[in-house]
């Protein structure tokens, strides 16, 4: 390579490095167009490569759908499955540039069973490209589009309606679906929409002005997106830098690595360490191995301060005069992106910046209508619904909304079992402060009350069909304990049904509370210094899981007690498997409801094998 050709390169490299980036999206319904219209941005802005231009070609001859023409929606549906189909159906990231900006452009799907791969896309981007097909107008899923682009805090739209080749140019056409979707729109916040008739194949308005729409004065969409005003959208707040890593090469060195999530941070400003409060100095600023004044959004950075602190992994360090919030309780919105209902009171891994907590979502507040807006009551969230609930955090963490931080406000709740990420969320604001309600010291703690009784307090947690043989090996294992001089109780799930939990039916959010209740008074009683016997059904893997968290370890024991169907249906006791297949009972754990067997049991009972004294021998070996 020559001189000349490497000072060429090193200037094109620093003209890139100055130009500001446009994150934005394209969405909308299916068949709307959107693959072609970002295919024909990159073919107009000449950011395709001559060997994907012939690559386009060979592939239009045997994928494409334009007859002789080049099918450009080919340049971003790569899938094998979208170009058999010709769907989108994953998240397809492309780059192009200007000569005043760059630009990521993420095409996202239109189906509906794919909203989750859209909102991941809004998720990082700044503007959204909203298509509508201009001989359907707006559709639903043009609303749900719409109404995640705002929820996800994007507030720059642009209105492209799309194949106007297909409707003549017709001018009343595009502004009776412009008047439709600003009626829809106006109750968002969004802070500008800008519609543009365009043909995606053709490239009408795109580049160029169309002859064929004279009477379209505004900006082709090139234009806008190269001159659309983000200054309010990147408003920058006070410092905050969610820490990533801990670096420590050797004893001299500790530096504290992250991204700078808002504002500014020079060297010797004042900050703090948050949750911990702590208070010091920024000594060095690094970016990569050099040392430099300042560090602004977005910039990834290691920092050293003035003073050795405790900070870690999911620690924030912010501007000292200007905190954000700790807190444990939330408002939040939230979209369900599984197929698996959600169920207040089951416990997920909550993940927000750097920050791992458990959390549970309390109380459904209301679900939206996607069409209209109208808050819905509901007591299980669906696939794709969206919906405003109360959030509960195992512990506090640092917060701002949504609206203000998108890096401190926007979040995912993930599958404790499955590690399926099941949600994303975005907080309004904190219910509680952290600091208002503190776990109260007792002098006489659980170790006092343990020595006392003489015993190791216990959690004896029997899980099984009902008929399993739970309750009678219980009272028989309660009866055995206490003529030895153990200090016991026995929580049995039809006795609770009587009194704490007897406004609780069976559907699955009601058996989700049920666990949670009697969890909670199972784990005050070991603090009292009991061993206490809890013969639920239990049916879920997750509740028990949530269970087994509330103790110390080695304080929960978790007892299969495993009996066939068809024996338990034999004993039937009560009568109530026969009454289920009749149809007369619903969500009955075995017919119609699922029981997850436990997967590594303390112990495992073969109940229908052995009689019940074996079985209480097994559980008093495993206490030793």
């Amino acid at each position: 390579m020559s001189t000349l050709q490497a000072k060429d390169i090193a200037q094109f490299l620093q003209d890139q490095s100055n130009k500001e980036t446009l994150r934005f999206i394209t969405c909308g319904s299916v068949d709307d167009g959107k693959s072609t219209l970002i295919g024909r941005l990159l073919f107009e802005s000449k950011s395709i490569f001559d060997d994907q231009l012939e690559a386009l070609k060979s592939d239009s001859g045997r994928y494409g759908t334009q007859g002789e023409k080049m099918d450009l929606a080919l340049l971003v549906d790569g899938l094998q499955a979208e170009r058999e189909q010709g769907i989108t159906i994953d998240v397809a990231y492309r780059f192009f540039a200007t000569d005043r900006r760059r630009f990521i452009v993420a095409d996202t799907p239109g189906h509906e069973q794919y909203t989750r791969n859209m909102a991941t896309g809004a998720s990082t981007a700044e503007l959204a490209v909203i298509l509508i097909d201009a001989r359907k107008g707006v559709l639903q899923q043009t609303r749900r589009h719409s109404r995640i682009a705002a929820m996800m805090g994007i507030r720059h739209v642009v209105l492209a309606v799309n194949k106007m080749d297909l409707v003549g140019f017709d001018e009343i056409v595009f502004k009776t679906i412009v008047a439709d979707y600003s009626g829809f729109a106006k109750d968002f916040q969004f802070s500008a929409i800008q519609a543009i008739p365009v043909s995606g194949l053709d490239g009408d308005n795109v580049l160029l002005h169309s002859e064929r729409m004279p009477w379209y004065s505004g900006p082709t969409l090139m234009h806008h997106l190269d001159t659309v005003d983000l200054t309010q959208v990147r408003s920058r707040g006070a410092f905050r830098m969610p820490v990533q890593w801990v670096n420590r090469p050797n004893l001299d060195f500790r530096g504290f690595c992250g991204r700078v999530a808002e504002g500014v941070v020079r060297v010797g400003d004042a900050v703090r360490v948050l949750p911990s409060g702590v208070q010091t100095r920024i000594k060095s600023i690094l970016a990569g191995f050099s040392e430099v004044e300042s560090a602004q959004m977005g910039d990834s950075i290691t920092l050293t301060l003035s003073d050795e602190v405790d900070a870690s992994r999911g620690d924030v360090l912010v501007a000292g005069e200007a905190p954000p919030e700790v807190a444990d309780q939330f408002e939040v919105k939230l979209l369900w992106m599984t197929e698996h209902a959600m169920s207040p009171g089951r416990q997920f891994l909550m993940k927000l910046a750097c920050k791992e907590v458990t959390a549970t979502v309390t109380e459904i507040k209301y679900r939206e209508d996607v069409n209209t807006g109208v808050h819905l009551a509901a007591k299980t969230l669906g696939l794709n619904e969206i919906a405003t609930v109360n959030l509960s955090t195992s512990a506090p963490l640092v917060f701002e909304p949504y609206s203000v931080n998108r890096v401190l406000g926007g979040f995912v709740l993930i599958d404790k079992l499955s590690f399926e990420t099941v949600s994303a969320g975005m907080i309004d604001f904190a219910l509680r402060r952290a600091s208002n309600i503190h776990w109260q010291a007792l002098e006489v703690n659980k170790a006092a009350r343990a020595v006392q009784k003489h015993q190791t307090p216990r959690c004896l947690w029997f899980t099984g069909l009902s008929g399993s043989g739970k309750s009678t090996i219980a009272n028989l294992l309660d009866r055995r304990l206490h003529a030895d001089g153990c200090h016991t109780y026995v929580l049995d799930g039809d006795n609770v049904r009587h009194g704490l939990n007897r406004d609780l039916g069976f559907t699955e959010v009601d058996r989700v509370e049920n666990i949670r209740r009697v969890a909670e008074v199972a784990r005050l009683m070991v603090d009292a210094g009991l061993i206490v016997l809890v013969s639920f059904i239990s049916p879920f893997r997750s509740e028990r899981n949530m269970a087994r968290d509330l103790f110390a370890p080695g304080e929960f024991v978790e007892v299969f007690v495993d009996t066939s169907l068809q024996e338990c249906e034999r004993r039937d006791v009560k009568g109530l498997y026969a009454k289920a297949r009749r149809g007369e009972l619903q969500n009955f754990t075995g017919i119609d409801s699922p029981y997850e067997p436990p997967e590594a049991p303390e112990v495992h009972l073969h109940a229908d094998r052995d009689a019940p004294e074996l079985c209480i021998a097994q559980v008093l070996a495993a206490l030793g």
